[in-house]
């Protein structure tokens, strides 16, 4: 099968189209077609080596045909032995390792059926973006309704979603954004959008029962200055350097309005709960832009240097050959 692999640390410029065997299955394990894929910063992070922890994951001292991405949807292939809610043909999308490939392996409760009013290509913006905005909201933020959240980048991969889902949820959102970004925060129900470019949202007198912070661009003190004496600061690491991470981790120690960097680790009634939300029409993947495969490097380069608004995808197989 093709895939986009590496096997250098550097720019986007590594990456290589290479065949390589296809993944075998696991009896707990599903086998998906894969016809779109999307990038997350944890992506570009893959690709760079930095921090220098991604490297114990991608590969040490240097990668050696590691195949990126973990967000992908296509079509069941097969499945293992011991899975029971998936069957070849069924149209899907996951949270994977290996997900830029004709091919992919993911555990069965890391599977979801793809709601029927999205394409492979909006499926694959879902998984790791969608999810992180879920679990942070609902249940590391323990977000509730009639609460006030604010999103500190509103419109990227995670915030496009954070803001849907803050709003189902019965929450007063705030999302911060560029300028350019505006109207597109406002479509999503933000009610009320701060432009960073004219405004220093910290400066604000409005207090937050939750501030969800996608780009670490300010201090933790300034954040907590706008929290509710119960208010919550949780932060997103998907763009944010190791001292940030190691300082949300010490502050989540010593002051208990400051939550520590989470892991989204899904599971299936999460998968449900996002597909309920899609199919209501609440919740919607917002894309930027799709990439054939033999675009890769020039997917990744868009990503880094643009800010796109949501999610850039890459189309894979016959359609992105």
């Amino acid at each position: 099968m093709k895939a986009i692999v590496q096997n250098a640390y550097g720019s986007p410029d590594v990456l290589e189209i290479k065949e390589v065997n296809r993944p075998e299955v696991k009896e707990n394990e599903v086998l998906v077609r894969v016809a779109a894929a999307s990038i997350n910063a944890g992506d570009i992070f893959s690709v760079k080596g930095s921090p220098w922890l991604a490297r114990f994951s991608v590969g040490f001292p240097k990668p050696k045909d590691y195949i990126l991405g973990w967000d992908a949807a296509g079509t069941v292939e097969m499945v293992g032995d011991k899975v029971t809610r998936f069957k070849p043909g069924d149209e899907v999308y996951t949270l994977c390792s290996g997900a830029f490939a004709e091919f992919a392996c993911a555990p069965e409760e890391k599977v979801a059926l793809k709601p029927e009013n999205l394409t492979f290509e909006e499926a694959a913006a879902i998984p790791a973006g969608a999810l992180t905005a879920l679990l942070a909201l609902r249940s590391q933020g323990k977000l509730k309704e009639g609460q006030k959240v604010l999103i500190n980048g509103a419109s990227g991969g995670v915030g496009t979603f954070s803001v849907q889902i803050a709003k189902a949820l019965g929450a007063d959102v705030t999302g911060v954004c560029s300028t350019r970004n505006v109207g597109l925060v406002r479509s999503l129900g933000a009610d009320h959008v701060v432009d960073y470019k004219k405004e220093d949202f910290t400066k604000s007198d409005q207090r937050y029962d939750l501030i969800l912070d996608n780009v670490g661009s300010r201090s933790f003190a300034e954040c907590r200055r706008m929290l509710t004496p119960q208010g919550i600061h949780l932060p997103n690491t998907g763009h944010a350097g190791m001292s940030y991470v190691l300082k949300a981790y010490l502050l989540s120690a010593l002051m208990p309005q400051h939550h520590s960097p989470f892991l989204a680790v899904p599971s299936p009634e999460d998968f449900h709960f996002l597909n309920e939300l899609i199919e209501a029409g609440k919740v919607r993947p917002v894309i930027d832009k799709v990439f054939p495969m033999n675009q890769a490097k020039e997917a990744f380069w868009y990503l880094e240097k643009k800010h796109a608004q949501g999610k850039v995808v890459i189309a894979i197989g016959k359609d992105g050959k």
